[in-house]
């Protein structure tokens, strides 16, 4: 806890204020679908890249990251650096191709693809998948505030919570983007103050005798593993992709999306070495309490207060985009499917409503989650198993021979593989959802006609 947590707690409390002043201006220009849930397509390459690297430097980037430092040292870089990987192969071979395509969410892109039976359950799949990552940013949020301020965690959770929720649902896209550019701002100047302070006290020999790219904690196996896993779910996620399809144009798409990633890469180092410094000034904390612990114990109430902010920003970044992409899900492909002719106010109603729903029950989600990062792990795994493969094996559907019940059988197979079995081999549910894909298509060359998304 803070020695002055009002100071602290001030400035926390002016920092929400702000952002959801932000978010409620962008509210104003946010009367149509589009611009609720794409900005109107009108994302320049400099508000795109900070907001990707704002939606991507979340719960696990952060804190989760800093406990992983303190728990195995410089190779729990490797979760950061894994997704970065992952958006280097999207910047490179798909954003242009996923901003061309002109949809609105991935689940549309993969009925375009195949049909509107692989767009439901895609949609099922992801929301599932995105409610267990929407309540680990808001749990991360409140274990953060409980480090400062005191120990009823659940007042802190619900507090941060109704801020984003409430601005997400009144703005939609542009509240995102306009919040998430200053929360990138006060992330890298937080970043950067508790560096210089725990470096400090931490010495020279910070990174001695530590192991990279793989150590006793984790070798190559558990390397790839991450790899493939949290790389894939960057290299095809829903979230990343609403940024891609709000972009002014192909081109933007890819040079935001490569500018995100090289930006992302010396942050994953500098997260982790907080990690390691911590593990050496205070070894008898919890390895998630690393960077609050950090924050609280080394700098004055107003350093510390800025570095919160930096910290919920990051939290709150993550968790708006997530919302939001749950809640595109939920109004365009499955309300907007179920009522082609619904009008544009009545999208937008069920758009809102949707957003404090989803909210809601991630809300209720994350009073009862454990760790952060596994907790992201496990959805992660089970998004990865079920979509990775039928979405980017997509773009060459014809080449190779795939089928709508080729891709839907790899969607619902792979997807419970990985629930029922995914803690113990991650990767099985990709492996089960490439062999069905292939399997199916190939053995049933009839259901090859194509049903429009």
């Amino acid at each position: 806890m803070v020695d002055d947590p009002w100071t602290t707690g001030l400035l926390l409390a002016g920092y929400l204020l702000a952002m959801t002043a932000v978010g409620a201006r962008a509210a104003r220009r946010s009367k149509t679908v589009e611009g609720f849930f794409l900005a109107e397509r009108g994302l320049a390459p400099a508000a795109l890249a900070a907001t990707l690297a704002a939606t991507i430097l979340g719960a696990s980037s952060t804190l989760g990251m800093a406990g992983l430092g303190f728990r195995e040292g410089l190779t729990g870089a490797w979760w950061l650096l894994s997704g970065t990987a992952g958006l280097l192969v999207l910047s490179l071979f798909l954003a242009e191709k996923v901003r061309e395509t002109g949809c609105f969410t991935l689940p549309e892109l993969l009925g375009a693809t195949y049909d509107r039976r692989v767009r439901v359950a895609a949609s099922a799949l992801i929301l599932a998948s995105w409610v267990g990552i929407i309540a680990a940013q808001i749990v991360a949020s409140g274990k953060l505030l409980g480090i400062l301020f005191g120990p009823r965690q659940e007042v802190f959770i619900v507090a941060s919570a109704l801020v984003f929720v409430g601005y997400t649902a009144l703005g939609g896209q542009r509240s995102i983007v306009k919040t998430d550019a200053v929360q990138l701002l006060i992330l890298l100047l937080g970043l950067a103050l508790v560096s210089w302070r725990a470096f400090q006290l931490a010495g020279p020999d910070l990174l001695a005798g530590q192991s990279f790219p793989t150590s006793e904690a984790r070798g190559w196996p558990e390397v790839t593993s991450l790899l493939l896993v949290v790389g894939s779910a960057y290299l095809v996620g829903p979230d990343i992709y609403s940024r891609l399809f709000s972009a002014s144009d192909p081109g933007t798409a890819r040079r935001a999306s490569l500018a995100a990633a090289l930006i992302l890469v010396p942050l994953a180092f500098v997260i982790t070495s907080l990690g390691i410094a911590a593990r050496l000034l205070f070894p008898a904390i919890l390895p998630e309490e690393a960077l609050p612990v950090l924050m609280a114990e080394t700098l004055s109430p107003l350093g510390a207060g800025i570095v919160a902010a930096a910290l919920l920003s990051a939290l709150l970044s993550s968790a708006d985009t997530t919302l939001l992409t749950a809640t595109s899900i939920l109004a365009l492909d499955l309300f907007r499917a179920a009522r082609p002719h619904a009008s544009a106010e009545e999208i937008l109603w069920v758009s809102r409503a949707g957003c404090l729903l989803i909210g809601g029950v991630a809300l209720v989600s994350a009073l009862h989650l454990p760790e952060i990062v596994s907790t992201l792990l496990a959805a992660y795994t089970i998004f990865a198993g079920g979509l990775i493969v039928p979405a980017v094996a997509g773009f060459q559907r014809d080449r190779l021979r795939l089928t709508p019940s080729g891709a839907l059988a790899s969607i619902l197979g792979g997807g419970a593989v990985a629930l029922l079995f995914g803690g113990r081999w991650p990767l099985l549910g990709m492996a089960t959802s490439a062999f069905l894909l292939i399997a199916v298509s190939w053995l049933l060359p009839q259901s090859k006609r194509r049903i429009s998304g």
